[in-house]
């Protein structure tokens, strides 16, 4: 249906692109705007978990029919592609992406950047057939017309640089928000987490009567953006250039803009990424007035997507046998992975443990590494053995976390049993989740506000070895579908916490772990499939979608 729209837009038809009959309980139109979406191995628009979450979110859309469309941005040179330099340590390069199956949508709009420079927004839209998921539009400054440093906006996910990463918000908030308008417009506009925070002074300016949801998904201050008001007018980034007075009335802390209390101001509804963060998250923003109530609505992985079948058939039926045969196949398949990178030979009998997650400091990779006697003591265990695997992306300058990473190579090059793999997406992430006996987690308390890959590590057989945070609380039953490390006072040092979180994880390890899988293996198995019978379907994010609906979509504020 062709429509006459303002002249911001270009060649716009008025049409959600749905290719399915909208289920009726889910008819609520909602944006659903993300700055990463991870869907496949084969579109490279993601970091971590917040691609994680969004992709498996948006193809629980597609398996229930939800009137849901996604809003990203299409990542010229992607996040960034793990490599090694020639010593074997880790490598950043960015290269540029191409996707023939994305089609260009006809949608161009203009945003304002620094309030001089009218910026070309194109979106090209993932149809809801290729990956299976909501449609998607993904947008892009690399449009003809544009000058280098606007067609550089959406070039790299997270720019380094501050006015770019402005920037690319007013591109996802407010280019979003124009789509969505040539669109047809939404009834619900969902932010997951602050990065589209334009959106809403967008909707706002324009006296929009939508509903507002957010999502906050981390207490890490790094993922609570705070810029200085002014500067951000400057920029464009209330959609409008406003005067002093004006400007003032938008600070949230002194003269500055804290994203994610101004996204939950402008919210009806909002919620936290688990029960536990929630209470976190109303914690950190509790002297901040006339901010929206966060209910918990815990994050979840898509079981059709990372769920192998063999796995599922085995676990339907209760099939030990079954489900030893097939984990071993996975292992193999991980470890010819093994073999390419680091040459070394794993042995698909040996217990398998991986840890693998972003390089963030407060999870804490190192940790096996936190008493060397100890740790030497658990991989010379030949009676027992072990086999340990490392992987995740540390963010490209964050020079701590490289250190990590690299420390982690140096260590493990020589050890026929240690591995540390390059390329953490996707493909290698669901070959880790399948492949490994136990899914090492171990961020300090209060500080992973969910972490989702323990849940689709658990989907196959993996069983969970974390410390109490994020949605451990909500699943765990130690020693019966998991294992966890005793809690440990948050309020403490970080080097107290990590001296005894170590050694109490040497102690699982060592006298729970390793004596249950190799002398009691029927004893493994049976926390094998309670582990998957208690993650499905609480964990599933045919569950969450269907959350988002009935908690965020349909309640008003």
């Amino acid at each position: 249906m062709e429509t006459t729209l303002d002249n911001n837009v270009k060649n716009k038809l008025a049409t959600w692109n749905h290719p399915y009959k909208v289920a009726k309980e889910f008819s609520k139109r909602t944006a659903y705007f993300s700055m990463e979406f991870a869907l496949h191995q084969g579109l490279k628009t993601y970091s971590g978990g917040l691609g994680f979450l969004a992709g498996s979110h948006m193809r629980s859309v597609y398996d229930l029919k939800q009137n849901v469309i996604g809003v990203g941005i299409l990542w010229k040179y992607g996040y960034y592609d793990q490599n090694r330099n020639r010593d074997q340590t880790l490598r950043v390069d960015f290269v540029e992406k191409n996707y023939s199956f994305l089609e260009d949508s006809g949608l161009e709009v203009e945003v304002r950047v620094n309030n001089n420079y009218q910026v070309k927004v194109r979106a090209l839209v993932l149809k809801p057939e290729v990956f299976g998921s909501a449609p998607i539009y993904f947008l892009t400054t690399d449009v003809e017309g544009n000058d280098f440093l606007s067609r550089s906006i959406t070039n790299n996910l997270y720019d380094s640089n501050q006015e770019t990463r402005v920037a690319q918000s007013i591109v996802l908030g407010i280019g979003g928000a124009k789509i969505i308008e040539a669109l047809g417009g939404a009834d619900v506009y969902h932010l997951n987490e602050g990065h589209a925070l334009p959106a809403f002074y967008y909707l706002q300016n324009q006296g929009s009567k939508a509903q507002m949801a957010f999502t906050t998904h981390t207490p890490e201050r790094a993922g609570n953006v705070e810029n200085n008001a002014y500067y951000l007018n400057n920029l464009g980034f209330f959609g409008e250039r406003f005067s002093d007075e004006q400007v003032r009335q938008k600070m949230t802390n002194g003269d500055n803009v804290n994203h994610t209390v101004a996204a939950l101001r402008f919210a009806g509804t909002a919620n936290a990424v688990s029960k536990l963060h929630a209470v976190v998250a109303a914690n950190m923003w509790k002297d901040f007035s006339g901010t929206a109530k966060i209910i918990p609505i815990t994050n979840a992985q898509n079981l059709l997507f990372w769920q192998d079948d063999e796995v599922k058939k085995a676990w339907k039926k209760k099939d030990a046998k079954a489900f030893v045969k097939r984990k071993k196949e996975l292992k193999k398949s991980l470890f010819e992975e093994v073999l390419e990178q680091t040459g070394k030979i794993f042995d698909p009998e040996v217990l398998t443990i991986v840890w693998a997650r972003r390089f963030a400091e407060y999870k804490r990779a190192d940790l096996l590494l936190r008493d060397l006697n100890r740790f030497e003591e658990l991989l010379n265990n030949s009676e027992r053995p072990v086999q340990i695997i490392w992987a995740g992306k540390p963010y490209p300058t964050d020079g701590y976390a490289i250190d990590v990473f690299n420390r982690l190579v140096n260590y493990t090059k020589y050890r026929p049993n240690l591995a540390v793999l390059t390329g953490y997406e996707i493909g290698l992430s669901k070959k880790l989740k399948e492949g490994s006996d136990v899914w090492l987690n171990t961020p300090r308390i209060t500080r992973e506000a969910s972490g989702t890959s323990g849940m689709s590590a658990a989907f196959n057989g993996s069983i969970n070895l974390s410390t109490d945070d994020g949605w451990i609380p909500e699943f765990a039953q130690d020693e019966k579908n998991c294992f966890v490390l005793p809690a440990v006072d948050f309020n403490l040092p970080t080097q107290q916490q990590d001296y005894i979180d170590s050694n109490n994880l040497y102690d699982i390890l060592i006298e729970k772990i390793l004596p249950t899988f190799y002398d009691k293996p029927s004893e493994w198995n049976k926390i094998v499939f309670k582990a998957i019978d208690d993650v499905v379907p609480e964990f599933t994010s045919e569950r969450m979608a269907k959350q988002y609906y009935k908690e965020l979509y349909l309640q008003e504020k």
